[in-house]
């Protein structure tokens, strides 16, 4: 997966404001590269566990699919723990083809980002895959 520095630094950017609670939102890409972020309301109000209103979920998926992107990822934040995918977030993976992208904020000086395919299919540990995650300079 290639990010854009901007689009990274938004991911950041929304993980951060939405502190003490984790955030949550999508990635629009073409080709494995990603275009757009759009970021959703964590319903939970949580610093555990996130869940993006159904609603919320299908506009951000017509606007995706209406400006002619795909659905690349779903993104949430880690806000104590590493960029690396909790059993809930297995458990929570709907989407099988789709990249689920982790912010961790573990480190608040050195923000992480990580990517996985969860299948929640598929037992431990086959159902986390990770996907490097190329941050190009825009």
């Amino acid at each position: 997966m290639q990010l854009p520095r901007s689009l990274a630094d938004e991911l950041i950017a929304h993980a951060v404001a939405d502190l003490p609670n984790e955030c949550c939102g999508m990635i629009g890409g073409r080709d494995g590269c990603g275009t757009s972020v759009h970021p959703a309301a964590n319903t939970e109000s949580s610093p555990f566990m996130y869940v993006m209103d159904p609603r919320e979920q299908m506009r951000i998926m017509d606007a995706i699919d209406d400006s002619g992107e795909d659905l690349l990822a779903i993104y949430h934040s880690h806000t104590r723990s590493a960029a690396y995918p909790s059993r809930t977030d297995v458990e929570l993976a709907f989407f099988g083809r789709t990249l689920y992208v982790i912010v961790s904020l573990a480190n608040p000086d050195e923000p992480e980002l990580r990517a996985f395919h969860l299948r929640r299919d598929r037992p431990p540990p086959d159902a986390i895959t990770e996907e490097p995650v190329e941050i190009l300079a825009d």
